[in-house]
This record gives structure tokens, C-alpha cells and sequence, in this order.
């Protein structure tokens, strides 16, 4: 096992990363609500890497058990279109002092909010939006909403290659708990999410189809202030929704949204004009204007029971000329104890789960990294 002969410390702006002696020559490359990122190379392995060291996973519940939901998630999935864990470790060598952990994952090049602003063509577009469904139908086989999907949750490589991090907000399809209005970034929030209702796999089409408008008009396409906000922006766009989905609102919600101004919404056409898309490509002949605009128009629906399904948005003429049956049907990641999103264990409970999760995974991988 690990020894304290086996780190060293340095110091990245003002936090401490006090990492094993294989890494070198770390330099920040992000920062976000859950930890901050350094890139890194691997003296064993002769590769780049990305390491992040969770920021304060257990300053309370909330962070505890997200610290825990991302590492058995992270350990579990296996996936081209999934960030991969490579190593995972802690400094401290006992529970008590027990209070960092690194998780070092594959080095990619930018994350999908530098490449947005960036000229890409449909073939670019298609490409990435079939490896983000790709990505999450794999975690949906296992019943793995991701719930996060945004252009900083998503990273790429110059060669276009993409992969989809950050599980620590990921819950179990047809879990109990409800989504709080502060967990996810609000512009990419699924109607549902923001009037309160349950939520399925859906939520990620939502996500996808926001990043995919954004991919081609350059801007956020529901940049609210608050959860009101947002709402009333989305609706502003897409149009109030009939009678068949305000019927499904919490009766308070549904006479909210009942007395508020109601709104055509825009069309497509009008929202999305030829002349904001690339050229079409004479390569494939389905990636036009007309097939992403129709893709966003079956994504972009309000009531999830009418949005487009992961499997429907695979075969859709604008994505399916990438198809791989090796991507799209990767066999089921391993499973998932669904249990621990009902569990309501203390701090002290969540960081001795945690502890004891990195212990096992550290003698695994020091075996082989020994053999």
C-alpha cells in the first residue's frame, strides 16, 4: 500500500495538492463547484492526465454524499463517450486525518463551452451530439439520469473525440428525491425540472437540445435569472403548453402558470434561420439546416412525454450517419446500488463510506500497478 514517501506536496493557487509521485509537472486547467482540475503527467503510464481534487467533500451532507454518488459512479462506468477513472487516491493515511481525494481521469483537450464559439460545420455538430447520446443512453441502461449536462460538463479533443464528466448530481431513474432549484446550472434545466415535477431521462434530451441550439446560434438559448425567470423565457420561445401537460402541474403550479401571460412562442424558422447554420454538407447529405432544425424542434418540447427519446434521437437522420453499434449499445455498466440515494447518513457516515471506498480502490490499483 501507499506510503507518505509516496506523495509530494505543491501548492495551485491557494489549495494544496499533495499528489503521488508519478504525477508531474501539474498546472490548473478548471475549476468548478465540486473541485478544482490540474492537468498532469503520468511517469507510469507516459500520458497526460487530469486530476481533480474534490473541494471540501465533507463540509456537509450534500457534498458528502455527491463526493460518494461521483466515485462508485465513476468506478462503475466504462464508456468511449464517459470520462474514464484511471486512479483514484487520498494523502491521509487514516480516517481521522481522512479529508482529500484525487481522481485522476483522462487528459482532453477543452471543454465544449471553448468550442462552441469556435466555426463548426454539421459535421462537426452531428458528431458531438451523437457521442453526448451515446453517452448518456449508456448511463440510462443502467437507469442513470445524469442531470448536469452543460458545455463545461462536457470535454473534448482536437480530433472531436467527446466525453461526458461530472457525476456527483447523476441520480437513479425514478428516484423519490426530488431535483432542488439550485443543483443545476438553470439554463439548461428541462421544464419539468423548473416547475417542480417529477423527472425521467428525459431531462437530458432537454440539456442536449439547449447545447445543441447554442452549438448554432453562438448564444444560450434560456438565459434566465431565476427559476421564475427561466420559465417564463422558455415559454416566451417554445409557446405556454396545452391543457395536457398544465394538467399534470401540482394544482399551485398549475394556476401560477395558468395566470400568466400566454405566448405563441416562436417558429422554428424563425428562431433558427438558415443563414445561423454552417453550409450544408455535400459528404452526408442529411446534414442540413432543415435536419438540425427539425432534431432541435423534437428535443426543444416542453412536455417530456412528447420529447424526443434518446433512441429515436440516435436514428435521427441528422445524427445517424455516425451510428456504431459498438457505441450506441455498449454493454450495461455494471450495477449501481440505487439504495444509497435513500440513505440518510450523517457527515462522519458518509465520509467512512467514502473512506473505505478509496482504501479498497487504492490496494487494487497499487496491485497493479506493482504487477
Amino acid at each position: 500500500m501507499y506510503s507518505q514517501e509516496d506523495f509530494y506536496s505543491v501548492d495551485i493557487g491557494d489549495t494544496k495538492f499533495t499528489v503521488l509521485k508519478r504525477y508531474k509537472n501539474l498546472r490548473p486547467i478548471g475549476a468548478g463547484t465540486q473541485g478544482i482540475v490540474c492537468a498532469a503527467y503520468d511517469d507510469v503510464t507516459g500520458k497526460d492526465v487530469a486530476i481533480k481534487k474534490l473541494w471540501k467533500p465533507f463540509q456537509n451532507i450534500v457534498f458528502a454524499k455527491r463526493a460518494y454518488r461521483e466515485f462508485k459512479l465513476m468506478k462503475l462506468v466504462d464508456h468511449v463517450n464517459i470520462i474514464k477513472l484511471l486512479n483514484a487516491f487520498t494523502p491521509q493515511r487514516s480516517l481521522d486525518e481522512f479529508q482529500d481525494v484525487f481522481l485522476v481521469m483522462d487528459f482532453m483537450d477543452a471543454n465544449l463551452g471553448n468550442v462552441i464559439n469556435t466555426q463548426l460545420d454539421h459535421k462537426r455538430i452531428s458528431y458531438l451530439l451523437y457521442q453526448m447520446l451515446c453517452g448518456i443512453k449508456h448511463l440510462h441502461s443502467a437507469g442513470i439520469i445524469h442531470r448536469d449536462l452543460k458545455p463545461s460538463n462536457i470535454v473534448v479533443k482536437a480530433d472531436c473525440s467527446l466525453k461526458i464528466l461530472d457525476f456527483g448530481l447523476a441520480r437513479a431513474a425514478g428516484s423519490t428525491a426530488m431535483m432542488t432549484q439550485y443543483v443545476v446550472t438553470r439554463y439548461y434545466r428541462a421544464p419539468e425540472v423548473v416547475l417542480g415535477m417529477g423527472y425521467t431521462e428525459k431531462v437530458d434530451i432537454w440539456s442536449i437540445g439547449c447545447i445543441m441550439a447554442e452549438m448554432i446560434s453562438k448564444e444560450i438559448l434560456f438565459p434566465g435569472t431565476d427559476h421564475i425567470d427561466q420559465w417564463n423565457k422558455i415559454i416566451e420561445i417554445l409557446g405556454t403548453p396545452p391543457a395536457s401537460f398544465l394538467s399534470k402541474l401540482e394544482p399551485s403550479v398549475r394556476y401560477y402558470v395558468e395566470s400568466g401571460p400566454r405566448c405563441t412562442g416562436i417558429d422554428f424558422n424563425t428562431l433558427f434561420p438558415d443563414e445561423i447554420f454552417p453550409d450544408d454538407s455535400t459528404e452526408h447529405g442529411c446534414l442540413t439546416a432543415t435536419e438540425a432544425r427539425d432534431l432541435l424542434s423534437r428535443m426543444l418540447v416542453v412536455d417530456p412525454d412528447q420529447r424526443i427519446s434518446v433512441d429515436q434521437a440516435l436514428d435521427h437522420t441528422y445524427i445517424n450517419a455516425w451510428y456504431n453499434e459498438c457505441e450506441v449499445n455498449a454493454p450495461a455498466l455494471n450495477s449501481y446500488d440505487h439504495s444509497v440515494e435513500e440513505h440518510e447518513h450523517t457527515v462522519e457516515q458518509w465520509k467512512n463510506l467514502m473512506y473505505e471506498e478509496v482504501k479498497e480502490y487504492e490496494a487494487q490499483n497499487y496491485e497493479m500497478v506493482e504487477l
